[in-house]
């Protein structure tokens, strides 16, 4: 009797409950991740993932994939079906502050629970290889006699490839709001546009390009970090005579709702993922700069970053 009552519990703990000593088990986990498949939020949410499964956080992970006007929808979504819900995270960063200052979306990004800024990026801007322009210059030369017939392709508006590219088209004299840029929901669709020719030149994350210019399909042209990034021979925005850098940081927020036990209890386990040998691997995989902010620290650096980003885009004149 003895052995078929502790049968009775253990099968009772694998199927509803936790074993004892092991973190997390029988838990599930969620991640908004406010784009379509293939671009830097997405391998972003799903690096992570991983890296938590890894580190035995969540025994499950399911993951949504929702994009449109720079990540915003998918704030709205997550902040209407996750309300107190502990273990709900949300993909968001830079782009997303960008849409919402200029699209000034229903829903806030403080009604929901800062938790961790993870990587930072800078942007390249890359051509297909077989483009009549070879280089940056080249480029900013015909957008100065015609700035319509060159097609930026980018990110959401509003989001750092847009700011940068206005910023260049500034620079040479070019009225901002005069620059065709077609904006699009992820990395993915940005580069089948420009390995297709749709566009010009396209700017994003270096990994999301990075495929493609080390396959030689695509020719990177400028960089908008303040040196040179590895491995690129790009030349910085700066060298170009344009006195502008920009980089594109990625975060997570937690559900509104949540206690403050439950807020610490998330960051902890953000925390301890990033310290995971899947989070290191998919840092180097992606040449991402680990960033990790968290607690107040992450809230007050949000709130300068988007009374940053406000004054550049005003600058740039897309507001």
């Amino acid at each position: 009797m003895r052995r078929a009552a502790f049968l009775k519990a253990l099968l009772a703990l694998s199927v509803g409950g936790s074993l004892p000593g092991r973190a997390g088990a029988g838990d599930s986990g969620r991640i908004m991740i406010p784009a379509n498949p293939g671009g830097g939020w997405d391998s972003t949410g799903r690096a992570l993932g991983q890296a938590l499964l890894q580190v035995g956080t969540f025994d499950k992970l399911i993951y949504e994939n929702k994009g449109g006007a720079a990540g915003t929808l998918g704030l709205a979504q997550f902040v209407n079906a996750s309300r107190g819900d502990p273990n709900a995270l949300l993909v968001m960063g830079a782009v997303m502050l960008g849409g919402i200052i200029t699209g000034k979306p229903p829903v806030s990004l403080s009604l929901a629970t800062p938790i961790a800024r993870l990587t930072s990026e800078y942007n390249v801007f890359v051509v297909p290889v077989n483009s009549p322009f070879k280089t940056l210059a080249e480029v900013l030369t015909q957008l100065k006699k015609n700035p319509g017939s060159i097609k930026w392709g980018g990110g959401s508006r509003g989001a750092t490839e847009h700011i940068a590219a206005a910023m260049m088209a500034r620079a040479v004299g070019v009225n901002p709001a005069r620059i065709n840029y077609v904006a699009f929901r992820g990395g993915g669709e940005a580069a089948a546009a420009i390995l297709g020719g749709f566009v010009t030149l396209g700017g994003s994350g270096y990994s999301e390009f990075a495929p493609y210019i080390e396959a030689g399909k695509m020719r990177a042209v400028a960089v908008t970090s303040a040196q040179r990034l590895p491995g690129v021979t790009a030349p910085t925005l700066k060298e170009l005579g344009i006195a502008f850098e920009i980089d594109n940081w990625r975060g997570v927020y937690g559900a509104p709702g949540i206690t403050l036990a439950q807020r610490d209890a998330l960051t902890d386990k953000v925390v301890r993922a990033t310290q995971s040998e899947a989070w290191l691997q998919a840092l180097g995989k992606n040449r991402w700069t680990p960033a990790l902010l968290s607690g107040p620290a992450f809230a007050q650096f949000v709130k300068n970053d988007l009374a940053t980003l406000r004054a550049t885009l005003f600058k740039s004149g897309l507001i």
